[in-house]
């Protein structure tokens, strides 16, 4: 019977509030689901306090005998969900910016609610209702308040009351298509990633700096001038550079006009970015960016969960010294160093160090033992200036060519990346249908890079001429392996088809000759999507000189990876109606390390 009663309908989905089964528009799944998890996540207000279903409803006339029209949600000031409690009705019609704003304000002025919120999935405007001498007037304000905040301290934070974000992506979006409609002096998206990029820093340093009962400087409050806003921003933006003057450049600026960049502050300053599930250079990132441009170069970025279960397997130490070779805006760095600072705060726990110690010997394994490479400036800088922020590991991160012959790289680069030198390697490196390395130069370097014919008579493979070409991938397999000393340990994604066209068997055949193969992960189709179809693995292996005869393999075949071929959360409703997210992905290295600890005794 329970089963049946939470059987899902084809077509519908659980709303988040209520329970109920509702019709699955995009409507409904990209902007009044999205919201009203933010709501609770985000901003904190108790699900008993919102109703969406049945819908609440508001008069949009005076003369109006009853509420007719239906709101998308309605947050009321207490579980009394009655009329005067009203306090912010949220519409999320597919709409213009100006249209939204209309609609809502008709349904503000006849209700008691004094905020509103337009969100469409895509854009988001926040209005206050006001009344003086009879007229009522509607201001746009930075954000709504979180749950407990009076709405006159909106944008008056202390460092405490930040918190974490949940889905950063559709902040980002909203961010990205208000400036495309509304900054001036900025068309290009390059430069309005430079720009987010920039602000994004300047939070991050914000966190990170100020005393935990001190107010934030990033910050937009209720009726402050957009003038002042950028005034304050752009002395902390002066506080960056002179930090890391070795990463930021002096000739970069704010240059977002005042009111745009006041508008970006206010969808930000909410969240405490560092504590966030996501990394947030990354998830702005891709939003700016876009596919069409990042794709031509193979810039798909892992997704954060696929980083942290390779992490979890490879389960480096804290005195490993760790690279990404291609490390792009450096997520697996960022999350490599979380991982391992957990051990550094575990180890000072069990030896009573106080918390300077713990911090000071935090910076030291940043500074220390991790590295990155990447060829692109733009991403290099962006990984180097976020591993600075976060963990003051900015001295590791170098913009060269990872598959040129280390003599081509700056004298700085070969002092600190030595082949053989590296523990841990953790990468995804660049794939795509229309990536191909012809330099001989570069080709002749690599074993790999050669012709290699089967003698099927002793199944051998035998190194032939140079090749034409080479995807950058297999090449990226011999350059890890340089990089790693002997019993160090990889974690790549790579292509499925390296592991199924016969073409590549002398890929597997070089692999497994150069190391012992831990375990092979096959992820979903959906994992790179909506950007690619790529069918990717995960390999963990180990290098040696002595790979044994026979051994055993892990191998995990995940069917669910946290969303679909569109990029929308995938749910599944659970014994007790609750909305279950399918991602397999993080069980992956417990089950392995599990099997291990079976094996090993």
């Amino acid at each position: 019977m329970l089963e049946e009663k939470n059987e899902l309908k084809e077509g519908y989905l659980i709303d988040f509030i209520s329970g109920k089964q509702v019709k699955e528009t995009p409507e409904e799944r990209e902007a009044v689901q999205v919201f009203s998890k933010a709501l609770v996540e985000d901003y904190g207000y108790p699900k008993e306090y919102i109703q969406t279903r049945p819908q609440w409803r508001v008069k949009v006339r005076p003369s109006d005998t009853k509420k007719e029209y239906p709101v998308d949600i309605a947050i009321f000031t207490s579980e009394a969900k009655k009329e005067e409690n009203t306090y912010i009705i949220v519409e999320c019609k597919k709409r213009s910016r100006k249209d939204g704003r209309d609609q809502l304000e008709a349904y503000l002025r006849f209700s008691k609610a004094k905020l509103g919120v337009w969100f469409n999935g895509e854009n988001r405007l926040f209005l206050l209702k006001s009344e003086k001498d009879g007229e009522v007037h509607f201001n746009e304000i930075p954000n709504i308040p979180i749950y407990g905040q009076r709405i006159e301290d909106i944008g008056y934070f202390k460092r405490m009351d930040l918190k974490p974000a949940h889905n950063l992506k559709s902040v980002f979006k909203a961010i990205r298509n208000y400036l495309a409609a509304n900054a001036v002096g900025i068309t290009r998206d390059e430069v309005f990633a430079q720009q987010l990029i920039n602000l994004i820093f300047c939070k991050i340093y914000d966190e990170r700096f100020t005393r935990t009962d001190d107010v934030v400087t990033f910050r937009a409050g209720i009726g402050e001038k957009s003038n002042k806003v950028k005034e304050r921003i752009v002395t902390l933006f002066e506080k960056v550079k002179m930090q890391y003057d070795d990463v930021i450049e002096v000739a970069d600026s704010i240059i977002l006009d005042e009111e745009s960049l006041t508008y970006v502050v206010g969808e930000l300053q909410n969240y405490c970015l560092v504590d966030s599930e996501r990394d947030a250079v990354a998830e702005a990132f891709e939003i700016f960016i876009g596919p069409s441009l990042k794709g031509g170069q193979g810039q798909f970025f892992t997704p954060r969960n696929v980083v942290k279960m390779i992490i979890d397997m490879v389960d480096p130490g804290i005195n490993d010294k760790i690279i990404d070779p291609a490390c792009g805006s450096g997520g697996f760095l960022v999350e490599g160093l979380r991982y391992v600072w957990n051990k550094v705060e575990q180890q000072g726990k069990e030896y009573g160090w106080p918390d300077h110690e713990i911090f000071a010997e935090k910076q030291k394994v940043a500074i220390r033992n991790f590295r990155g490479i990447d060829k692109d400036n733009f991403l290099s800088k962006v990984a180097k200036a976020y591993m600075a922020i976060l963990g003051d590991g900015r001295g590791g991160v170098y913009c060269e060519n990872s598959l040129e012959s280390n003599f081509n790289w700056s004298d700085d680069t070969r002092s600190e990346i030595n082949f053989g030198g590296f523990d841990v390697v953790l990468t995804n490196p660049p794939f795509g249908k229309k990536l191909a390395i012809d330099s001989d130069d570069i080709l002749n370097n690599y074993e790999l890079g050669h012709v290699w014919k089967q003698n099927k008579d002793n199944d051998t493979f035998e190194k032939g001429k140079l090749q034409d070409k080479q995807p950058p991938q297999i090449l990226f397999i011999e350059r890890c392996l340089d990089l790693l000393a002997p019993g160090g340990k990889l974690g790549i994604v790579l292509l499925e088809s390296i592991f199924g066209m016969p073409k590549y068997r002398y890929v597997v055949d070089y692999l497994t000759k150069q190391t012992k193969i831990l375990a092979i992960v096959t992820l979903p189709e959906d994992l790179f999507q909506p950007h690619t179809h790529a069918k990717t693995c995960v390999v963990i292996c180990e290098k040696t000189d002595n790979v044994p005869d026979n051994y055993n393999i892990f191998m995990s075949d995940v069917k669910w990876c946290g969303h679909d071929s569109r990029g929308n959360p995938t749910y599944r409703i659970n014994e007790e109606g609750e909305q279950i997210l399918l991602d397999d992905i993080p069980k992956v290295a417990e089950i392995f390390h599990r099997k291990s600890a079976i094996k090993n005794d």
